[in-house]
């Protein structure tokens, strides 16, 4: 990349495009492609005059910018740049702090300095102001036409039925999906409470699917939230988290997520049967491995409700998720632990997971492995299961390997609770056997290894 240097041009610093004295001017600059293509020349209308530089850079946001464009000191784009006697281009504020703190050389060569003025370079800067300038009104050229496209769909939603709804909700669910300003519009405009109507004890899964899909990607206000709160509406999101595509399932997850976050929820809407065999379905499918999070974030959320954790254990989600914990990446294991823990709060819950014949041998492994989250909840559910049927579980545990791991939680940096919680646990385990009977079974030295 050629560097600037001082040649002077009318008074103006110019960009020294290869060494041969030439200054290449902005039109030449643009056209030729040495900025990295700007495409299309400079801005010569007038609104391109009032745009405001700061504004531009900020709103754009852009994650690739011309290097030529970026001052050496902040890494940001310039908005002010000046020229040191070396040739090297800053931003004056950032130029102006380096002397400040008293140095005399250029940042970017170590130079010392033998002139300490700093001279504006009004060519980069108009060459800066008009590639972001053409971005920023093309931004707001395609901004427009997606508002307005979102606009006119609505519009067509309250009118078509059949195959058109279905085409128009795809079509908005693509512009609401990749446009912000589209989002925006649509909430401002009414549109969301119109496209929440379409939701109904008769609406088709295709239609649902679609709306679904346009809702999730929306800040929903209270009072839309409450409308899909529904039992018709819920029954159908249900519906389509059984038997639809596994992106209409985890966006069926999003969204009830979504709405039990409002304050007025009340826990019957999740007190369903087919909701939670739906979400174990999910959290359980190995083809569709991008399922497994939402489906268990969600799982998290309902366990909070204790008036659900009861029927949790009733289909089973205990065995299940327990047989999962191997496969489980760390974020989603955090979560299944929760799940567990919470479940076993309930008498059923711990009577489940002490039927599990993996349950003792998982927590085990989980100790002190993963992180202190995870090794906390584990030591809540095997506190949990010794606790019930401490002769029975606490033979287990100790063949597992639970002494070794107790003991090591007791000696690392983990928190109070935790290695007074361990140390219960291990006398726990201890009650039935002689000294030296228990320090036989638990098989220090090979755990440790």
């Amino acid at each position: 990349m050629p560097m600037f240097q001082p040649s002077k041009r009318d008074g103006v610093v110019g960009f020294d495009g290869g060494g041969d004295g030439h200054v290449i001017d902005l039109d030449t600059a643009v056209k030729d492609g040495v900025l990295g293509g700007v495409g299309g020349g400079v801005v010569t209308t007038g609104v391109g005059e009032k745009l405001d530089l700061r504004k531009m850079i900020e709103e754009l946001d852009l994650s690739e910018v011309p290097s030529v464009f970026i001052c050496p000191i902040s890494l940001e784009p310039m908005q002010d740049p000046v020229t040191l006697c070396t040739g090297q281009t800053y931003e004056s504020s950032n130029i102006l702090k380096w002397f400040n703190l008293g140095h005399l050389t250029c940042p970017t060569t170590m130079q010392e300095l033998w002139d300490d003025s700093i001279t504006p370079n009004r060519t980069l800067y108009h060459l800066i102001y008009t590639w972001f300038s053409q971005k920023y009104l093309l931004m707001k050229k395609r901004s427009e036409d997606v508002q307005g496209r979102a606009s006119e769909l609505v519009e067509t939603l309250k009118k078509v039925k059949g195959q058109a709804r279905v085409q128009a909700l795809k079509e908005l669910h693509q512009v609401v999906a990749a446009h912000a300003t589209a989002r925006k519009t649509l909430i401002d405009k009414g549109g969301a409470t119109v496209v929440s109507s379409l939701l109904g004890p008769f609406t088709s899964h295709v239609v649902g699917s679609e709306v679904i899909a346009i809702l999730v990607n929306l800040t929903l206000d209270s009072e839309s939230r409450t409308s899909l709160m529904q039992p018709a509406k819920i029954s159908l999101m249900v519906d389509i988290l059984n038997e639809g595509s596994i992106k209409t399932k985890i966006n069926c997850t999003r969204l009830i997520k979504m709405l039990m976050e409002e304050k007025d929820f009340r826990s019957e809407i999740i007190s369903s049967h087919s909701l939670l065999v739906g979400l174990m379905r999910l959290v359980k499918d190995k083809r569709h491995t991008a399922g497994i999070l939402p489906g268990l974030s969600l799982l998290r959320t309902i366990c909070l409700h204790k008036e659900v954790r009861g029927l949790m254990v009733n289909i089973g989600a205990v065995p299940q998720l327990v047989d999962c914990l191997p496969s489980l990446d760390h974020e989603c294991l955090e979560l299944a632990l929760f799940v567990l823990d919470a479940l076993s709060s309930l008498p059923e819950g711990i009577s489940a997971l002490k039927d599990c014949s993996n349950t003792i041998p998982n927590m085990v492994r989980l100790l002190m492995r993963i992180s202190e989250s995870c090794t906390q909840y584990a030591l809540s559910i095997l506190w949990s299961v010794c606790k019930h049927a401490p002769e029975e579980c606490s033979s287990i545990a100790l063949d597992a390997g639970l002494a070794a791991k107790l003991l090591l939680v007791i000696q690392s940096g983990c928190g109070p609770v935790l290695k007074q919680q361990s140390a219960e646990l291990l006398k726990l385990c201890s009650l039935n056997y002689t000294d030296t009977i228990f320090i036989s079974k638990c098989k220090l030295t090979r755990t440790i290894q």
